[in-house]
C-alpha cells in the first residue's frame, strides 16, 4: 500500500527503503535521520530497534513536534535529525497503520 510514485520521487532513497517492507527487525540506523551517533545514544537508552522508536512515536500521539522535543532533549538529536525522524516514522505510519 505504498503512496503514489509521485509522491515517492520527493522522499530520500533511505526514506523509500524505510518505506518499503514492514518494519520487522530492523535496527534503529534504518529510520531516516538518524546518524551513527544518534543511533548509539539510542541504544544506550534501550532503543536499538526501528520498532522501538516508532512505538515511542505512537505513544506520543504521533505528535512530531512533541517527539521531536524528546529525541533532540533525551536523546541529543540534532534538529534536522529529528524532523528527519519523525517524519519517516509519520509516513511508514500512514503506509502500514
Amino acid at each position: 500500500t505504498l503512496r503514489g510514485t509521485k509522491e515517492m520521487d520527493h522522499m530520500s532513497p533511505r526514506l523509500r527503503a524505510f518505506l518499503s517492507e514492514p518494519i520487522g527487525e530492523k535496527d534503529v540506523c534504518w529510520v531516516d535521520g538518524i546518524s551513527h551517533e544518534l543511533a548509539i545514544n539510542l541504544v544506550t537508552k534501550g532503543i536499538n530497534k526501528a520498532y522501538i522508536l516508532l512505538g515511542q512515536f505512537l505513544l506520543m500521539h504521533k505528535n512530531e513536534a512533541e517527539f521531536q522535543r524528546w529525541l533532540i532533549c533525551c536523546c541529543g538529536a540534532t534538529e534536522y535529525e529529528a524532523q528527519q525522524s519523525s517524519n519517516c516514522l509519520k509516513e511508514w505510519c500512514a503506509c502500514f497503520l
